[in-house]
């Protein structure tokens, strides 16, 4: 059974840091690109980061560009992503899934809320 437990998000004033986790199951998780998403009420879906099976290879939007790193294990089949300098647009709901622009599975999971407030 696919399966997508995200972790790590909380309150945190701006300028600060978390790492969200992800813990993929029911897949060949180093066969897939995986990716993190972000979604705020009323707004659409946002691809956040992406990384290819072997993590060679990373993708960021613009909005997080040098500010967030993506990187997977894909012995312990988990994503995360360490998020710095963290800004108010920031806050959303995050989800993990694999694939990029078009995700490989529809199952998602219940995400990890970051609100970047004072």
């Amino acid at each position: 059974q696919v399966q997508f437990v995200e972790s790590g998000g909380g309150l945190v004033q701006p300028g600060g840091s978390l790492r969200l986790s992800c813990a993929a199951s029911g897949f060949t998780f180093s066969s897939y690109r995986m990716s993190w998403y972000r979604q705020t009420p009323g707004k659409e879906r946002e691809l956040v980061a992406s990384i290819t099976d072997a993590g060679g290879r990373t993708n960021y939007a613009d909005s997080v560009k040098g500010r967030f790193t993506i990187s997977r294990d894909n012995a312990k089949n988990t994503v995360s992503l360490q998020m710095n300098s963290l800004k108010p647009e920031d806050t959303a709901v995050y989800y993990c899934n694999a694939g990029f622009a078009v995700v490989a599975f529809t199952y998602w999971g219940q995400g990890t809320q970051v609100i970047v407030s004072s």
